[in-house]
């Protein structure tokens, strides 16, 4: 029997902190903001892994560690067996040959004031690959390749619309042919029917080229159709992954069959029968997350050692070995969390939190 191929990226404990300071002149570390809190994943290679979670739930703060514009406060990021958290600045060039970042906002990541060729070909140059009119060339290919006219290379991004503004994104990102492609919720600033289009561009893509995918998006609609597998963030933490058809057919951690019950349903009849699990309180605040479980102030399954002892996140009796839950308690299937009501006391949702200078 062989041996599992190695994942082409592998995180270990990653914890990511942004310091909060006061003062004029000496500043003081006053607190600190859990963006990211000890994660464990791994992306396999040709496959999209997708990533969801409330706002504020550390998913875009998670993918620039993966892609290096964030360095870790702890833990390890391993690319092809290489750990990038250690890497020199030469060494950091070299691996962003092989990851690139499809951004959110097709309007804010393309400079407005440079023609859409130098934008895609800002990789040639920045690498020193082509140059002249080879990198012309280059660049009117990926245009054509993601379904845009070679002949408007000259023309700036205000004269594109949304759609076709996250196009040259990935055209752009795709430059290089890169084997890890972070795509950061890249259809949420869009019109429906232009989602659909980038999203079947970015498959026929990966289908052409082998291309590797991690996809953060909030509509769980998007994420089931995409990805292989899929991982749960809460408040800095993941709280369940497992096969993207194995999660959405049965969720295990209350949070993840929240989400699910709020995402939208296409049929009327469905939709009127759906049953939804209404969570009490927000998101607390990752400057001060709670102890044990974070997600025990908002669950109703939560017990007084939700309060007291974080649960890690294993292979829980039953499921498929690569279903993964972090919770004491996990949703039974047929389990109805409808009307369930919390077994202790709800804390504060809302801690004294410190002025930060602005």
């Amino acid at each position: 029997m062989s041996a599992p191929e190695e994942p082409l990226v592998q995180a270990e404990g990653v914890v990511k902190h942004f310091p909060i300071k006061q003062g004029v002149i000496f500043k003081k570390e006053v607190a600190r903001v859990h963006a990211v809190d000890g994660v464990d994943l791994s992306i396999r290679r040709g496959e999209t892994l997708g990533v969801v979670g409330e706002s504020g739930s550390g998913k875009s703060t998670l993918a620039r560690c993966i892609t290096g514009l964030h360095p870790v406060t702890a833990g390890r990021i391993l690319f092809e067996g290489t750990d990038i958290t250690r890497l020199s600045a030469a060494g950091l060039k070299a691996f962003r040959r092989d990851v690139q970042m499809i951004f959110q906002d097709p309007y804010g990541s393309l400079n407005p004031r440079r023609r859409v060729g130098s934008i895609i070909g800002d990789p040639f140059a920045i690498h020193g690959l082509a140059d002249g009119a080879d990198r012309k060339k280059r660049v009117q290919e990926l245009m054509e390749l993601v379904g845009l006219n070679p002949e408007h290379f000259n023309r700036f991004p205000a004269e594109f619309s949304g759609g076709q503004r996250q196009r040259i994104g990935v055209a752009r990102a795709l430059a290089l042919r890169p084997k890890l492609i972070v795509c950061d919720e890249p259809v949420s600033a869009l019109d429906v029917s232009i989602q659909a289009q980038v999203i079947n561009l970015l498959k026929d893509l990966q289908n052409e080229f082998g291309l590797t995918y991690l996809f953060i998006a909030h509509d769980l609609s998007v994420v089931r159709y995409v990805s292989d597998r899929v991982a749960v963030m809460y408040l800095g933490k993941i709280g369940e992954g497992a096969a993207a058809e194995e999660l959405y057919q049965r969720p295990r951690h209350p949070y993840s069959a929240a989400l699910l019950s709020a995402a939208s349903i296409a049929d009327p009849d469905l939709a009127e029968r759906a049953e939804r699990v209404v969570l009490s309180g927000d998101v607390p605040s990752p400057i001060d997350p709670p102890s044990g479980c974070r997600f025990h102030p908002r669950c109703p399954k939560a017990q007084e050692r939700c309060v007291a002892e974080d649960p890690p996140l294993v292979v829980r009796e039953g499921d498929a070995a690569d279903h993964r839950t972090a919770c004491h308690f996990p949703v039974e299937p047929g389990e109805s969390l409808a009307h369930n009501k919390a077994a202790i006391r709800q804390v504060s949702t809302e801690p004294d939190l410190p002025e930060v200078e602005q």
